[in-house]
Parts: C-alpha cells; structure tokens; sequence
C-alpha cells in the first residue's frame, strides 16, 4: 500500500504520491483512448491449425485408398461374373490380381468336404563353401497347422486353409507330372514353395537354398456300420507318397 502524506489545507498531498497517481491514471486513460481510436478490443492471435502439407497428405492417403478399393471390387467381380469381353481381354491381369490371395469361390453355399488326409512335410538343403551339400530331416508342415488349430476355439484362416488351398492350387494347375505348363501354375509352385521356406525358418535353424515337399496322402475311410462291412464295401486305398521336385528359393538363414 502506498503512503499518503498528510493534506494542506489547499487540498494537496505532500510528497507528490497523489501527482503520481494521477500520472498514471492519465496514462491508462490515453491508452484506452487510443486502443478505442484503433478499433476497438485489441486483436488477438489467430490459433494456428493444422499445416496445409498435412491437410494435404491426408487428402490424397483418402482418394488412394477409396481408388484403390473401386479398383479390388471391380478386378474381383469381372474374375467371378461371366466370361465378357473385358475379362477375356484383361483376363492376365485380373488373374494376377486376385491369384492367390483374393481368390473368389462358391464353396461357402455348396461345400465340398475333404476326402483325403494329407501329412506335407518339408526338407532343406545347403550347399557349404566348401561343396558339400547338407540335407535336414523331414518337417511336419501340417502337425504344426494342426496344433495351431487344435482346442482353439477361433482358429486362424491362416493355420487352417493356406497350406491346404495352396497344395490344392498346386494340383489343379500342375496335375502329376509337377511342371508347371502356364503362368499361373509357376506363381502356384512358387507361392508353395515361399510358404514351406518361411515355416521351416521361423522353427529352424540353419541356412538352405533349396526346398523340397513330401506329401503323403491317406484316404478317410467310411464310418463302420452297425452289422459290419458288407460285401460291397470298398477296400481302404494304401498311403501315396508324393515327392516333389528341389526348389530353388532365396537363401534363408533360419534361427
């Protein structure tokens, strides 16, 4: 608090405080006086946004995205419509599009249940500086799908159906002589082939060049009935075992 000296009797204060004050009253009041003269509240900043780059940048990551997606259902539904003039024109690039992964088929409503079991094992081989050539044992690709999938109540697609569908591919587009007569059955051999080397190096060690699959096929037989099997039942087909060519693949160095 500011001391006031004692009034004269003219009414000034002594000391100069109430000059002072009136200084600065004066002050403020010249200062608002001008701030009225200039428009008014004094301007305030503008809060700053977003910068122009970004806004931008999402823009366009949106319009990509949208095409992108009109481009995937036009490409899946000119390879499921009726053979026109489009698909059959463009049919190699709708194929290499939708082949292997967006693969379209009717087996939802109409499903055709397995006959067979089938054990797909895998084996590498590595070649040393020195020449000699090192081969591991067999890998069982489907135990390991199988104890993905068993007692867990929301299996993976991918435990469940990409090996499978793959080997499946593999036989409708190569039959038995395992050569490879179109473009699609290479993409087929190749994408078996990448699925087997990325399994045996993600629970193996060491390092391969070259892969090859065993398939052993064993047909399910029928449930028995209640007076035994008669006369015309069909007689259990024995094991095939199919042994695929070596595979060249890209060096992995598992482990």
């Amino acid at each position: 608090m500011r001391e006031v000296g004692p009034a004269e009797p003219d009414g000034t204060v002594r000391g100069g405080v109430a000059s002072a004050d009136a200084g600065e009253s004066d002050r403020t009041c010249a200062g608002r006086a001008a701030q009225n003269e200039g428009g008014g509240t004094p301007a305030t900043e503008a809060p700053s946004g977003p910068p122009f780059a970004v806004k931008a940048g999402v823009q366009v990551a949106v319009v990509l995205c949208l095409a992108t997606a009109l481009v995937h259902v036009l490409l899946v539904f000119l390879q499921v419509a009726p053979p026109n003039p489009i698909s059959q024109q463009y049919s190699r690039q709708i194929n290499a599009w939708v082949f292997p992964l967006f693969e379209q088929n009717w087996r939802l409503f109409a499903p055709d249940p397995e006959s067979v079991n089938r054990q797909i094992s895998a084996r590498t081989m590595h070649t040393a500086p020195d020449g000699t050539v090192q081969v591991s044992d067999w890998f069982d690709l489907t135990a390991l799908d199988t104890a993905a999938v068993k007692h867990d109540p929301f299996p993976s697609h991918t435990a469940q159906n990409m090996l499978r569908r793959a080997w499946t591919s593999y036989l409708e587009t190569h039959g038995g002589d395992d050569r490879p007569h179109s473009q699609r059955a290479l993409m087929i051999q190749q994408y078996l082939g990448n699925i087997a080397a990325d399994r045996v190096t993600a629970h193996r060690r060491g390092t391969f060049e070259s892969i090859q699959l065993r398939v052993i096929t064993v047909s399910i037989a029928a449930p028995p009935t209640a007076g035994g099997p008669g006369p015309g039942a069909a007689v259990p087909k024995p094991a095939d075992t199919r042994y695929l060519p070596w595979w060249k693949v890209a060096s992995h160095a598992a482990g």
